[in-house]
């Protein structure tokens, strides 16, 4: 009994606040699964004190193990008291991940503020909506408190959008592989041109996602993501006023679902409405993209246009069932995760997700 009452005064600062945040937090549950996991770390890090770190120098399961083993724990404790307040928030920050690793690959470039030399990535038209930066500060200061210049911030990006997505369901719906480093350049430039647009007819996607190494499959799949979050009008009013530039209505979205639409967006110059890209279900992380997409209330044209390819048609078919689409999704969102990561000793872990050190 002295022994066990000994051990528990060696308690670090973190698993003291942990367990005030478990009583505290009524979004927090299956604790006492939480507690088996910290049983397992803690036996993990003796099995490694005798055979030797496992970490290598690309990304790998827990990379972090020895170097900051409460480190993926502390980004999921940290999200879901985010998402507690905010349940919006999974959708911002999935895209926030999506975007990050189309341009410069997996890096955390999209985090950096623009310097007086140079506008960054934060700045171009497809970034600019994006919001959820405060978050992922957020969650790398409190990182940084028990392994400071360790994790990198495009390890957190990668883990956070995870664990947001994963909190409604309360179980991890992708591995995400970790030791990723951060880059150090960020251009508006690279940002134009990589991010896929809403805009976009099936050859630009195709051709967009095979330049990261992401096949028809993969688009059909990651477009999923769609299922949360909202669309600004501007993104897609021209389908309800002006197709083609002669005032005319795209014939290849459903009359009634446009005629809603144009409820909310009343012209081609409001930039400001927002509407629900999965009808009635944009909170809630499941297939019913698809289901919408077969009645043709994709609202972008970038959805519309996996309609217009069989191979394409025949994925869309197929996530109609829900289990095989959190499979593929899982394993779509694992191959996105790994564009371009740097590993080893290129980029730099930063102190601050915002700036290079």
């Amino acid at each position: 009994m002295k022994g066990k009452k000994k051990g528990r005064k060696k308690k670090t600062n973190y698993q003291v606040e942990q367990a005030h945040r478990q009583a505290t937090i009524g979004c927090y549950r299956l604790k006492d699964i939480r507690m088996k996991s910290h049983i397992l770390i803690l036996l993990c890090i003796v099995v490694l004190g005798v055979i030797g770190s496992c970490q290598g120098d690309g990304i790998g399961k827990n990379y972090y193990k020895v170097t900051c083993p409460h480190a993926e724990e502390i980004v999921k404790n940290v999200t879901e008291k985010h998402v507690c307040k905010n349940p919006s928030l999974p959708a911002k920050l999935l895209r926030m991940h999506f975007h990050d690793c189309f341009v410069r690959g997996c890096d955390a470039s999209l985090l950096l503020n623009s310097t007086t030399n140079n506008t960054a990535e934060k700045q171009a038209i497809p970034n600019l909506t994006l919001s959820g930066f405060d978050v992922i500060d957020d969650i790398k200061a409190e990182v940084e408190k028990t392994c400071p210049g360790v994790v990198s911030c495009a390890d957190v990006l990668a883990l956070a959008a995870r664990d947001s997505v994963s909190f409604e369901l309360q179980r991890p719906l992708w591995e995400v592989l970790t030791g990723r480093r951060d880059g150090r350049v960020s251009r508006i430039s690279e940002a134009l041109a990589n991010i896929p647009s809403p805009f976009s007819n099936f050859t630009t996607l195709v051709r967009n996602f095979a330049s990261k190494g992401l096949d028809v499959h993969d688009l059909v799949v990651l477009s999923g993501g769609h299922t949360i979050g909202i669309g600004h009008c501007n993104l897609f009013s021209n389908r309800l006023y002006n197709f083609t530039g002669r005032g005319d209505q795209d014939p290849s979205l459903n009359p009634a679902y446009a005629s809603f639409l144009k409820t909310k967006c009343r012209s081609l110059r409001d930039i400001i409405t927002t509407v629900e890209m999965d009808p009635r279900s944009s909170l809630n992380f499941d297939n019913h993209y698809y289901v919408i997409l077969k009645q043709k209330m994709g609202l972008f044209q970038s959805d519309a246009a996996l309609l217009t390819d069989d191979s394409a048609l025949k994925t869309v078919d197929e996530l109609l069932d829900s289990s095989k689409f959190f499979v593929e999704f899982a394993q779509s969102m694992q191959k996105m995760g790994a564009i371009g990561v740097l590993t080893g000793t290129a980029g730099e872990i930063r102190k601050k997700c915002y700036v290079v050190n």
